[in-house]
Order: C-alpha cells, then structure tokens, then sequence
C-alpha cells in the first residue's frame, strides 16, 4: 500500500480526471472494477450527475452511488484511513438559498437522494469503524468536458448553441441562480481542504457568488456575438421535483482556509466562447 499517495475512485470522469491531471504525482488511479485502495487517503468522485435517469433506469442512481460505495467501504475499516467523499449541493432541496453545511437537506430527485443517503451512510460507516471522513458538496461545475450534453454539461451545450446562433429556451424569466466554478477551481478546492480542512466534516465547495442564469447566458452571448434570441417557457413540472431551482451556496467556510479560485467566472466564460 502506497503510503502518501492518494486514492482517486472516479479518475476517468469530468472532475476526477482533471483532479489527476492536476496533481498526477500525488494520486493513484483505482481501476473501474477494483474496489480495494491502494493508500490510507481516498478521494472518491463515483457517482451519477443527473435527476432524469428515473425515466431511463430506475436503479442506476442506487448502483452507482450507494453499492458501488458500501463495496469500497468493506476495505476501509482501518482507523488510520481518511476518505474524502465528493458529494453535490443538490442534496440541500429544491430552491437553494445560501445554503450552508449544517442546514437540514430535503433532497428531491433520485440523484440528490441518492448522494444524501450516501452522505450518511458513510458517516454511519466511519463513526462505526473509526474511520476518518470529509464530505465535499460541490455545486455547478463548467469547464472544458469532452461530453457536451444538456444533461451533464449545460453551460457548454448551451454555448455550443450559441455559436451557430440558435436560439435558447430559458426557464421562467431566467433569473434562476447559479453557482458556477471552473473545474480546476473546484479540484484546488478539494485539495486545500484535503490538507487544511477539518476531520469529520462537510464543506461546501463553492464560489459563494452565485448569478442569474439569464445574465450568465447574455454574458456568453456578448462573447460569442452571438444573434442568438431566448425564448421564455414556464418551469417544468419534474423540475419543481428534482431540480434546484436557484442555486445559492454559502462559501464561507471553504474560504476561512484561504481559498480564492484562480480562474474569473469570466475568463472561464471565455475559455468556452473560442
């Protein structure tokens, strides 16, 4: 067992795969089938990024992010192991409002539920066996993702639109809030709470200055200078279930460790509009 290295369950995806390549001499990749770690701290990204798999497979939120966990968790009952567990804001509810780590969770989708019931069976498992904990909640994550779908990368898709002038259709007046950091920002987060962060408990992972969704889209629109048009409709109804439909979440305790993210949100913005 590598003794100072770290674990990356998830290394393959959006966030875990920058998370490598950010700090390649500091990680090990666990494969996809294994479940054993190879060192005393993990950091673990597995899990599913959308609501809408009830319509498509009504176990897929359960597999991947609750049995795929308690499995790597039967080789984690050692007390000298620290497991990092990335989780999402979406477990805070429906309509999130500056939020913080201590407040109560009323997750409403199958995915949000899925992470908060992970949330605590892994707190339940760790304060069992003595096993060292962080749970890191991030919320919207955008940058350079090779899979560009409504479903797991909006802000890129959207822009993708965008480019070819097509018009857009926004929820209600647009004016939902949104949290967004760039995906290196948000692996320099985890890190820095890795190393600085408190045992045995939660941190949002966050900017903490959220904005409209409709000004950000304008913003990629000035960008682009773009002819594009946004059409308005009202909510969806499964939206008003499993969606969060503002998206506020307080960074205060992410900041008391130092943290101020590298990239503006728009010089990010930009990165993407090219």
């Amino acid at each position: 067992m590598s003794m100072n290295k770290l674990s990356v369950y998830g290394a393959t995806g959006f966030i875990g795969g920058t998370f490598c390549d950010l700090y390649p001499d500091e990680i090990v990749k666990i494969p996809r089938e294994e479940r054993k770690p190879l060192s005393k701290d993990i950091i673990y990204f597995i899990s599913t990024t959308t609501n809408s798999h009830v319509f498509e497979d009504l176990h897929k939120d359960v597999d991947t992010n609750l049995t795929v966990l308690m499995d790597v968790l039967e080789h984690c009952k050692d007390e000298n192991i620290t497991f990092n567990f990335v989780s999402s804001a979406f477990v805070y509810g429906t309509d999130i409002i500056d939020a913080k780590e201590d407040d109560v969770c009323e997750p409403g989708g199958f995915y949000s539920i899925t992470k908060r019931c992970a949330e605590q069976l892994l707190i339940s498992y760790c304060k069992t066996f003595g096993v060292k904990y962080r749970i890191l909640r991030i919320a919207n994550v955008y940058g350079d993702d090779k899979t560009v779908s409504a479903k797991k990368n909006v802000l890129k898709f959207l822009i993708g639109l965008m480019k070819e002038d097509k018009d857009l259709v926004l929820y209600d007046d647009g004016m939902q809030l949104r949290d967004y950091m760039h995906v290196s920002d948000i692996c320099r987060a985890m890190k820095l709470v890795m190393e600085k962060g408190e045992i045995n408990s939660i941190y949002n992972i966050v900017t903490g200055n959220p904005l409209p969704f409709k000004n950000i889209m304008e913003k990629a629109r000035d960008f682009l200078g773009s002819k594009s048009k946004f059409n308005y409709v009202d909510y969806p109804e499964f939206n008003k279930i499993a969606q969060a439909y503002n998206y506020s979440v307080n960074g205060d305790k992410l900041k008391a460790l130092g943290f101020k993210p590298q990239i503006s949100f728009d010089e990010g913005l930009k990165s993407l509009c090219v």
